[in-house]
């Protein structure tokens, strides 16, 4: 997958050694499950699917949870919710204010009403149906559990491989919900995909040069939301500016200065990314159906 313009270069690879085991777990836990719940992030909704999870999983059906659609393109959101839904069923959310989770198990049971059909045969009308809930770091799968549970069934935070172990949360409604550490894969052979992940905070900052990863997601914004930097951050813009540019032209328009009248573009960087991921630019989704299409075949 490319982009139309010239960024930064980076090359990021991040796989700590604790998500092996998770890989190996959700392995060996698929043949207890009846389906696998996968929580994407809609403003990232190709480059947050894991391509190692059909490997993983099998063909076990499957449900996508587009999460955080209220940071997210509505436009763009609709039509990755049509792309998903040609092999799977799709569910829109937003786990902070819990908007589309109270849908979770009717979407559940519809999904899985050929097993319904069958336990009922074989006499086990009242049998829990068990679903795995997978997803890379920091796509807020804990948080959207946590509102299907209407409890704090397990931890959250922003920051991202928080989630070690796993745990079966049941619901009232004859589910069981196998919760799972967020895992990533072992090489990001399409660096797009890599910053994607960085931008929405999938990868720890810590590891990042930030002001470099800061003037690359100037530059994605500046192909489908220049405007929303220019009005956000009250500078002139232009598509023939590059990410560092704007940046620059941020960092300065807000005061933003070192000793001797240096600006503070490494200020900025953190900046941008606190506002991007807290929602202040408004929603944005950095992936087209229409590019990504183009871009694998």
């Amino acid at each position: 997958m490319e982009t139309d313009i010239k960024q930064l270069a980076m090359n990021i690879q991040w796989f700590p050694g604790h998500m092996t085991k998770a890989r190996r777990m959700i392995t060996e836990n698929t043949a207890l499950v009846d389906a696998v719940c996968e929580v994407v992030d809609a403003r990232i909704p190709y480059s947050s699917r894991n391509p190692d999870l059909d490997d993983f999983v099998g063909n076990k059906p499957r449900l996508i949870i587009l999460n955080r659609v209220d940071q997210a393109d509505f436009a763009l959101t609709k039509l990755w919710n049509a792309h998903f839904r040609a092999n799977a069923k799709v569910l829109q959310t937003d786990s902070k204010s819990g908007m589309g989770v109270d849908k979770f198990s009717a979407t559940v049971r519809s999904l899985l009403s050929d097993k319904i059909e069958e336990n009922k045969r074989k006499g086990q009308t009242g049998k829990r149906l068990r679903v795995m809930v997978v997803g890379i770091p920091n796509v807020g799968k804990s948080s959207f559990i946590n509102r299907v549970a209407k409890r704090k069934a397990t931890q959250t935070s922003d920051k991202p491989g928080v989630t070690r172990g796993k745990q079966w949360i049941s619901l009232e409604n004859g589910i069981e919900m196998l919760d799972t550490p967020g895992v990533l894969w072992p090489k990001f052979e399409d660096q797009t995909v890599a910053e994607n992940l960085a931008f929405t905070g999938a990868i720890r900052d810590s590891i990042m040069d930030i002001e470099t990863l800061g003037a690359n997601l100037m530059s994605r914004l500046s192909i489908d939301y220049i405007e929303r930097i220019a009005e956000r951050y009250k500078i002139d813009v232009s598509a023939e500016l590059s990410g560092f540019e704007l940046l620059t032209r941020a960092a300065k328009k807000r005061g933003f200065l070192l000793p001797g009248g240096v600006i503070d573009t490494e200020r900025m960087a953190n900046i941008l990314f606190d506002e991007f991921r807290g929602g202040k630019l408004g929603g944005i989704t950095l992936e087209q159906v229409s590019r990504v299409q183009m871009a694998s075949e």
